[in-house]
């Protein structure tokens, strides 16, 4: 079976409307993007437009909804978008916002499941990153506990428990896949107690909520106008906001997630904990050492840049490591104020990169070498410095005899940093 390939919409999307808990007049836009370039929030209303990837990392609170930030910007409540990203497998996608929360719709994913439905699915020409789970573990953060199971899909069993007799003790197990979700989660409505709703005001919060985007509980019901759209409404969007939160471990997952009594805060450190385990399983069993990388290069010190290599699929794709230190040669002429790493140099580590991809499948490997013949769509989107380390990720695009055409992309804590197309020859030492 052929690796999934990652995939963006085909044409932008937008809707307007209230933020659930700032209350604010919203336009929110869905805009295709590139390759690795993942899930990108963009706050158009703020000056120079400003980034906020949605990576785990990133996240600044998780009070009644998940917060992402870098520097001085923020967007509020990004779990209903992000569930409905992940069910219909989006990995690229550029979610530009007028103001720091999303509109609410109707406190479900579904407005924003149609808008991306609507748009269309177009598959890209890179795998999709996949994180898979080898073994069972568990995490508990407070009340919450989850634990994570093998499984040759993505599938998510919650169980959740409320001192009222509409809700009481609910579970729901559901495989995540676009027609299951469309179906059985993403209707399902954000939800509160009539007797919380002064209290959460007080702290800034629920400022757009209404009837139109929650279930208002009262003690024995909900409030007058409001029908449920499931008996077991509630334990479905526990789900969604499971499902939206997991999206910022920035890959698909493979894995069975059985969370009790889940949270926003539980959720990211389930999150945390999952991107952790893959880094970990990505730097304990590389393919290739140091030693045998020198067998296979010819580069020495101080010019051999790939410490390691981590993933290996013959003749399609290679992932190598570069660890960034302060006590590299060139820091020492090249912005020696603010080390910063050359863009050639970024460049000459992933050709070392992609050189390992072709030379594995040379016979007699000894007696040849790699030279690069052209570099095309060269791009470096932000600097590297001491401390960082470059994950590259090399596919090829066609091999034809003993030239190949590859595609390579750099990034440090998920944030891509340079990427090039590059046309290489294998001849005889």
């Amino acid at each position: 079976m052929s690796a999934p390939r990652q995939n963006t919409i085909r044409a932008p999307r937008e809707v307007e409307g209230i933020g659930l808990h700032t209350g604010v007049q919203t336009r929110l836009r869905f805009v295709p993007a590139p390759v690795h370039t993942g899930i990108v929030f963009r706050r158009t209303d703020l000056p120079g437009s400003p980034d906020i990837p949605a990576l785990v990392a990133n996240v600044v609170d998780t009070d009644r909804g998940t917060t992402l930030g870098v520097g001085e910007a923020r967007v509020h409540t990004v779990e209903h978008v992000l569930s409905a990203v992940v069910a219909l497998g989006i990995d690229n996608l550029v979610v530009e916002l007028g103001a720091h929360e999303p509109p609410a719709g109707d406190g479900s994913a579904r407005v924003f499941l149609d808008l991306l439905a609507d748009a269309g699915i177009e598959e890209q020409d890179a795998p999709a990153r996949v994180i898979t789970v080898d073994e069972p573990f568990s995490v508990k953060d407070k009340v919450a506990s989850y634990v994570v199971a093998p499984s040759g899909d993505y599938q998510v069993s919650t169980t959740i428990e409320f001192d009222h007799p509409l809700i009481g003790r609910q579970f729901g197990s559901f495989r995540v896949t676009p027609d299951i979700f469309t179906r059985d989660v993403a209707p399902a409505r954000t939800f509160c107690l009539a007797s919380e709703v002064e209290a959460l005001r007080d702290r800034g919060l629920a400022q757009g909520g209404s009837i139109e985007n929650a279930v208002v509980l009262t003690e024995t019901g909900t409030v007058e106008g409001t029908e449920l759209r499931f008996a077991d409404e509630f334990v479905r969007h526990k789900t969604l906001d499971v499902i939206g939160d997991l999206a910022l471990v920035g890959a698909r997952l493979s894995a069975h997630v059985i969370a009790e009594k889940p949270g926003h805060r539980g959720n990211v450190a389930l999150a945390k904990e999952l991107v952790a385990r893959a880094e970990k399983k990505a730097l304990s069993r590389p393919i290739l050492n140091i030693e045998q990388i020198s067998q296979y290069l010819p580069h020495r010190y101080p010019f051999l840049l790939v410490d390691r290599v981590v993933e290996f699929e013959e003749r399609k794709r290679i992932v190598g490591l570069k660890n960034v230190t302060i006590n590299e040669p060139f820091f020492v002429g090249h912005f020696p104020g603010r080390p910063v790493m050359p863009g050639v140099l970024i460049i000459e580590a992933m050709a070392q990169v992609g050189g390992l991809l072709v030379l594995e499948a040379m016979e007699n490997l000894e007696d040849k070498i790699v030279y690069f013949m052209s570099l095309d769509n060269v791009k470096w989107r932000r600097p590297v410095t001491p401390g960082d380390q470059i994950r590259f990720e090399v596919e090829v695009l066609q091999i034809r005899g003993a030239t190949c055409r590859m595609k390579g992309v750099g990034t440090v804590d998920g944030h891509v940093v340079a990427e090039a197309e590059m046309m290489a020859r294998v001849v005889d030492r």
